[in-house]
This record gives structure tokens, sequence and C-alpha cells, in this order.
């Protein structure tokens, strides 16, 4: 079995100044365990296990959908949590971008055929930062970091490819590496 991923690499001078972030973040920070420079992406869909023979198959659909859709910018702006302040476990960083929703659409219906349930959440684009086991830090003054850094941009990212992605756990954390890169389509070009 395979623990797979597709997902987008931010740029590399982004993921820095996110990783900024933590110095600047006072009582907020304490006690969260930050995401590893080296895996910070943005997931368009997890799959889970899979069984090696179906990388295949998933990579072909994946290739043939995603090479219609035009290369396109996001920026990464502004911090927020899940599920909410009172509870909060994971820390994000938004993403911005026209291209985002019919790009996890078109992902969507490129591995729905092949057994993979559409996503029944909302679509909420954004790179997990830092997890929180249990946040005991103060509510209102996550609140106020969380509005200081609202329209704080990070910077842009040009999304030229999608990556299918193997993630093996190890003690340290996962290690993510490419098993297939899709191009995206020159936004000149029609097909």
């Amino acid at each position: 079995m395979i623990r797979a991923f597709v997902g987008v690499r931010i740029d590399p001078e982004v993921v820095e100044r996110i990783l900024e972030i933590r110095f600047k973040l006072p009582e907020s920070g304490a006690g969260i365990r930050w995401v590893r420079k080296e895996n910070l992406h943005f997931t368009l869909k997890f799959l889970g296990p899979v069984e090696e023979n179906r990388i295949a198959p998933i990579a072909q659909s994946l290739g043939d959908n995603l090479k219609a859709i035009p290369r396109f910018e996001i920026s990464a702006k502004g911090i927020g949590v899940f599920p909410g302040i009172k509870r909060a476990r994971i820390l994000w960083v938004g993403l911005e971008g026209e291209g985002l929703r019919p790009l996890a659409m078109t992902v969507e219906r490129a591995l729905e055929p092949l057994g993979f349930a559409r996503e029944s959440r909302a679509f909420s684009p954004h790179l997990t930062i830092g997890r929180w086991r249990n946040f005991d830090g103060s509510p209102e003054r996550l609140g106020e970091e969380i509005d200081r850094w609202k329209n704080h941009l990070m910077g842009k990212t040009q999304v030229n490819e999608v990556v299918l992605f193997k993630s093996v756990l190890k003690s340290a954390g996962a290690d993510y590496s490419p098993l297939e890169v899709f191009s995206l389509a020159d936004p000149g070009t029609h097909l």
C-alpha cells in the first residue's frame, strides 16, 4: 500500500515568509507542533492508503484531466485556525487564486470514477503550518493574532504543475516524495 495525496508545491520564498510567522506569534505559538519546511504544500485531495497497482490508473486519469487546466497564480494571505478559536487544533495560512476551485474540481472529477469519493466539506484552500495537541492559550489572544494577520500577504506562487505525492510516516514526521508530476497548460494554449 502507498499512502498518497494530490497537491501543489509552494514557492520556496513564500515558504520562508510563512515560516517567519512562528517567531511572530507570541503566546499563540506555545505548544504548537510546526509543519516541517519541506512538507509545506497545498493538498488538493488526500487519497489515503492505495494499492500499488492503482497508482498508474490514478496518474493516467489525473494527467488526462489536468492537461487542459491553465497555469495560474495563488497568494498566501492571512492565518486562521480549525475548527475554531476556542478549540484550535490546526493553524493555517489562507490561499487565494481564481484557478484554485476549478483545479480542485478537476482533481475530484478525475478521481471519482476510480472510487475516490468527492470531498464533502466546503472548499477552503489553505496550508496547514502547525498543529496543537491541546491548545491551552488564550482564545482571545489567538483571535487578536488572527485579526492582526488577516490581510498579511506572504507571497505568490505560480501553479505550473500538480503532484501525486507518496507519504511515508516516520517517527520524526511524514516524508513526501513525488510519484508523478502533471504540467498544467500554458494559458495561451487552447486544447
